[in-house]
């Protein structure tokens, strides 16, 4: 059982992992099938034109998401790791206005989003809050194929057939892959750790250059890191209103420049940790609102909470180094994967505890690691951070990345670092077990109403008049 830390750190764009990332990801995975053509069709006859539907979460909070947007530019062959951001809203309008799309390697196919692309509110796919299906037709619009997909959050993408799959085994984790360490559950790792005398880290290191080499591993560590700073210094140069019609303004450049103010007169301020931890993760939080260039953490909902506090520790603890950072996402991998295994990290799953409670579990885990916890320190950093998101709802104002989303993952790393701070004054002795929290978010999530899971039906999304 193995999820590799590439699997959860995935660089994409906003606002959303499983609303923009992951459906893009599916509308590349159907082009690819329509070229394999490994799938019964009349001979002769030849892919026309496309179609596709968004149900669930995505029809709900789509447009805000920019789902739809994610879905044309899949079929235009772009990919969420390469895509240009500043290129993207181009692409679309072309699209919309050739009512064509002609991706790399295919024929010209018809393709008219105002037609082709349907927001289907009435028709829930039963796997997943977060479906889509694809159309085939040929020149007559005679039906040549259809695919469901889930986008099952962080930017998993996998078909009807693979969930089924998943589900039987109850587990989402990549299969068929041997690793000297593996855990599934925070009371294995614990185990495994005792045994080996090795830490978190390092166990999760062993178990990822079982498949690929330390220089590998170390130059994808490196980037998902240079990809996470570089987010938020962008954030924090931008300024102005964000898209989406909510008229959010940006904050994170003038509060910024107020604490830089604030640090080069060395006023006496108690919360000055706290308000940079708010602002490296509001920066972040604005990018992807805006559909910059973000990083998975495990979701782009929680994008800002685990880079706030690794710069953060960079900021603040004069033995941070490069080593250290590296060992900071290994552990903070090895508890998300633990949390998406045996409970979710998707919004429209299990709320947004699964995914600003991930991220702060995540983060307090990185963050007790590289200040000298042992494992047991670790573990109950992780679980001090997720026991008080449990219950945490998504209801995004407008169906839009923006409220509350940008002040929560600001919240979430001031309590990741708290956590950290409460695990390594102890001795790693607590009451309750992060596998305990981490079912209890399971469960939390399927007796969670609907309306209060990424469908903006419920809460502040229905309680906030818009503006």
């Amino acid at each position: 059982m193995f999820l590799s830390v590439f699997d959860l750190f995935k660089i994409g764009i906003g606002p959303s992992s499983s609303h923009t990332m992951g459906p893009m990801t599916a509308a590349r995975r159907f082009l690819d099938e329509i070229l394999a053509g490994d799938w019964p069709r009349p001979a002769g006859v030849k892919v026309d034109r496309i179609g596709a539907s968004l149900h669930g979460s995505l029809a709900y909070t789509g447009i805000g998401h920019g789902s739809d947007r994610a879905v044309i530019l899949g079929l235009a062959g772009e990919t969420p790791q390469t895509v240009d951001p500043d290129e993207a809203d181009g692409i679309v309008a072309r699209i919309g206005a050739d009512k064509r799309i002609s991706p790399p390697g295919h024929p010209t196919y018809r393709f008219d989003p105002a037609k082709d692309l349907v927001l289907d509110r009435k028709t829930p796919l039963t796997g997943h809050a977060n479906g889509m299906a694809f159309y085939a037709y040929d020149a007559s619009d005679r039906l040549l194929l259809k695919r469901i997909y889930y986008s099952i959050g962080g930017g998993f993408v996998v078909s009807e057939e693979e969930l089924q799959r998943m589900k039987a085994k109850g587990s989402v984790t990549t299969e068929g892959k041997k690793v000297p360490y593996p855990f599934k559950n925070a009371v294995e790792m614990l185990a495994m750790a005792a045994k080996s005398g090795l830490s978190i880290a390092e166990m999760k290191r062993a178990n990822e250059e079982k498949h690929m080499s330390r220089e590998e591993l170390d130059a994808g560590l490196d980037a998902i890191w240079s990809a996470m700073k570089g987010c938020i210094d962008r954030g924090l140069s931008q300024d102005g209103i964000m898209p989406g019609g909510l008229k959010v303004r940006r904050r994170a450049r003038q509060l910024h420049d107020k604490l830089q103010e604030q640090w080069q007169q060395n006023r006496p301020n108690p919360l000055l940790a706290n308000d940079w931890l708010s602002i490296y993760a509001m920066a972040v939080n604005e990018e992807n609102a805006a559909g910059g260039r973000v990083v998975t953490a495990p979701t782009n909902g929680a994008a800002g909470t685990l880079p706030a506090v690794l710069r953060y520790w960079l900021h603040f603890h004069p033995e941070a180094d490069q080593p250290s950072i590296r060992d900071f996402l290994l552990t903070a991998a090895a508890v998300g994967g633990i949390i998406k295994s045996n409970a979710s990290i998707s919004g429209a799953e299990v709320g947004c505890q699964g995914e600003v409670g991930s991220a702060s579990a995540m983060a307090a885990a990185g963050l007790c690691a590289v200040m000298g916890g042992t494992p047991e320190q670790v573990e109950n950093a992780a679980e001090i951070a997720l026991e008080h998101h449990l219950g945490m709802t998504c209801d995004p104002v407008g169906g839009l990345v923006q409220v509350p989303c940008i002040e929560r993952n600001a919240l979430g790393a001031v309590k990741a670092v708290t956590a950290a701070s409460l695990a390594i004054k102890g001795d790693g002795t607590h009451f309750v077990p992060l596998d305990a929290a981490i079912e209890t978010m399971r469960q939390t999530g399927l007796d969670m109403n609907e309306k209060y899971k990424e469908t903006s039906l419920g809460g502040l999304a229905v309680n906030v008049v818009e503006c």
